[in-house]
């Protein structure tokens, strides 16, 4: 494999290897720019295919985190880690000290989090071996709930900017992904008056999802399709790719999902299309912010880490106006911003 080639490598400053023969550690490290503040972004645990894909998947989140970070005027660089492995099999108490290990031995350059697969337990579990972690309960805690937030401010923001509208009764949304943001997103889109059509591989969150907020479950494959004003991503990344873009019927595309768009073409096509897209990295970044007062020196405010989320709502605005009066995919402003964000701290 030529890595220093790959697209997706991106000019990393450092990619770190690891293992524990002991524990079955098999994990991925990425911090891909420190120009900011120090690599930050959560750990994922995932069963991937071959290590060449959990290799992908680390590299992209991570670019993806030094862009987040910077479009959220935070004081931190993009970083990220995979677990490679099935996390019903392998979770241990071991496995996670000897990640714990692996990120101490960084030495200050990432900063890790929970992240799919992963609790704020296991990182109490990391936290025994490094002072590096963030997320911690009696702290800044779950990231979940302030994603959720600013994922749903961005609905409305998109919605604003595309519809015109100022609230969101009425208005049909596709969620895609039933996980802790997911969930708790559908509950704020309830409450706000939308109606819901879900899809995910846990039934028991269907069900759930179908008694308290009256949403209409669909097959997996069926959600692309769906007549709807926002289909909105909160699984995995590249929902956004060549066979799904011919089917959307929504409008908008907004959603907590990393890596929403399977290849950058698809902005562009997204545009031609007709449809808004929020970029993932900029509508998502409810968690990091929470995390960030966490790692700042300043003690955690969760009032705080609240009005900053809440500023997601006008940076989205900026990145629609900018995109419009460019005639630009507004993945490629924001990329754009980011970029000018980062230059500047390279600067200082």
């Amino acid at each position: 494999m030529a890595f220093f080639d790959l697209v997706d490598f991106d000019d990393h400053e450092q990619v770190v290897f690891c293992s524990d023969k002991a524990t079955g550690l098999k994990a991925i490290i990425a911090v891909h720019n420190t120009a900011l503040g120090p690599g930050a972004g959560g750990c994922r645990f995932w069963d991937y295919d071959n290590d060449e894909q959990a290799l992908t998947d680390v590299l992209r989140l991570s670019k993806g985190m030094t862009y987040k970070n910077a479009m959220a005027g935070l004081k931190l660089g993009g970083g990220k880690a995979v677990i490679i492995g099935n996390p019903k099999q392998l979770k241990s108490t071991a496995l996670f000290e000897a990640f714990g290990r692996a990120v101490n031995n960084v030495g200050g350059r990432y900063y890790t989090a929970e992240d799919v697969n992963i609790t704020t337990s296991d990182m109490a579990i990391v936290n025994s071996q490094t002072e590096f972690v963030a997320g911690l309960d009696g702290k800044s805690g779950n990231p979940a709930p302030f994603t959720a937030l600013g994922t749903f401010l961005g609905i409305k923001a998109a919605v604003k900017f595309k519809l015109g509208k100022d609230d969101l009764s009425g208005l049909k949304v596709a969620v895609q992904g039933l996980g802790s943001v997911g969930y708790d997103l559908c509950a704020k889109l309830h409450a706000a008056g939308a109606s819901l059509v879900v899809t995910d591989i846990n039934q028991e969150a269907l069900d759930k999802a179908a008694s308290e907020f009256g949403a209409t479950i669909v097959a997996l494959d069926d959600i692309y399709h769906q007549d709807v004003d926002v289909f909105s991503p909160c699984a995995l990344g590249a929902s956004v790719n060549d066979v799904t873009i011919d089917l959307f019927k929504a409008s908008i595309i907004a959603g907590c999902a990393n890596n929403q768009l399977a290849a950058a073409k698809h902005d562009q096509l997204l545009k031609d299309k007709g449809i808004l897209y929020a970029p993932d990295y900029v509508i998502n970044a409810g968690g990091i912010i929470n995390v960030a007062l966490e790692i700042y020196p300043q003690p955690y405010c969760e009032n705080e880490a609240t009005k900053l989320v809440e500023k997601i709502y006008h940076t989205l605005m900026n990145v629609f106006d900018k995109a419009a009066n460019e005639n630009k995919p507004t993945g490629i402003v924001a990329d754009e911003m980011a970029r000018e964000i980062i230059t500047r701290g390279n600067q200082d």
